[in-house]
């Protein structure tokens, strides 16, 4: 999430860089941090790494779990813990070059929440509207972001 408080109308930049490092292998750069990002070996990869897919499902889970205490500590909801599990449904045809449908991303994203909280079921029905309302990487998942690619030669 942003490293400083926005002013209400400020947009806040994240950016990250990234290089191949096999065909499958790649290594992001992210502030002070770096991340492998691979297939595994039964998808021709080395294992290096959680795949692309499977880093946008524990996207989402962080971000979940950071606007879930966010949130409910706006409500003063003591939540002492919350536990995530997503599941999504990919057709890879796409992907593979195999068929122009289905699309190439996720069919459907499942995303069960345990809380471990003493809120009632209607404070807990408010505060996980709110979530899925404010969460950023949820945002993105259901709605269409624009995109830009470009390419340069080296």
């Amino acid at each position: 999430m942003p490293q400083q408080e926005p002013e209400t109308d400020e947009t806040v930049s994240f950016a990250i860089s990234a290089e191949s490092r096999t065909e499958t292998h790649t290594v992001v750069e992210a502030r002070d941090f770096s991340f492998s990002v691979d297939e595994p070996t039964h998808l021709g990869g080395t294992n290096a790494g959680p795949n692309p897919v499977e880093y946008l499902l524990g996207a989402l889970a962080g971000c979940l779990n950071v606007v879930g205490h966010t949130v409910a500590d706006e409500m003063d909801l003591e939540m002492r813990n919350i536990e995530v599990e997503i599941e999504g449904d990919l057709d890879p045809r796409k992907f593979m070059g195999q068929s122009e449908e289905p699309r190439a991303g996720y069919q459907q994203v499942a995303v069960s929440l345990a809380v471990e909280t003493a809120a009632d079921d209607d404070q807990l029905a408010a505060w996980l509207e709110t979530v899925e309302e404010r969460c950023p990487v949820s945002d993105n998942i259901a709605n269409s972001t624009p995109l830009s690619l470009a390419v340069d030669r080296r």
